[in-house]
């Protein structure tokens, strides 16, 4: 499998393969940005296997750095998948993704499904 689009409700879904490159760097984030540029997304589904375990350690600043990315480009993004160990761990992680789905531009989803409900 490969990144796909769907749609999704009225929006282009850039359904990332959660067997592709791990995204642990700025420049990983970048070249995510850039190929949902490329493909006219509006949102990135992007599954949590594929982020590096310095995303889930709020300390490191890397999650705000990627969500602010995606904030500064008008790109949403859907986290898809269970991270429930990794909030279960971190009282401040189970913090930034309950107050992140109250928002509009970055969620903690379980799969495209959830998503889809989310957007109707």
């Amino acid at each position: 499998m490969s990144d796909v689009i769907t749609i999704l409700g009225n929006l282009r879904v850039l359904s990332c393969d959660p067997n592709g490159q791990h995204i642990s760097t700025e420049a990983d984030v970048n070249s995510l940005i850039g190929t949902a540029f490329g493909e006219r997304a509006d949102l990135v589904a992007l599954p949590a296997v594929r982020l590096a375990q310095n995303f889930f350690d709020l300390q490191t600043g890397f999650a705000g750095l990627l969500v602010q990315k995606f904030v500064n480009y008008q790109l949403r993004l859907a986290v898809l998948g269970d991270i429930s160990s990794a909030c279960a761990r971190s009282r401040a992680l189970k913090d930034f993704v309950y107050e992140s789905n109250q928002g509009s531009s970055c969620w903690f989803l379980g799969d495209l499904e959830d998503l889809g409900r989310k957007l109707v």
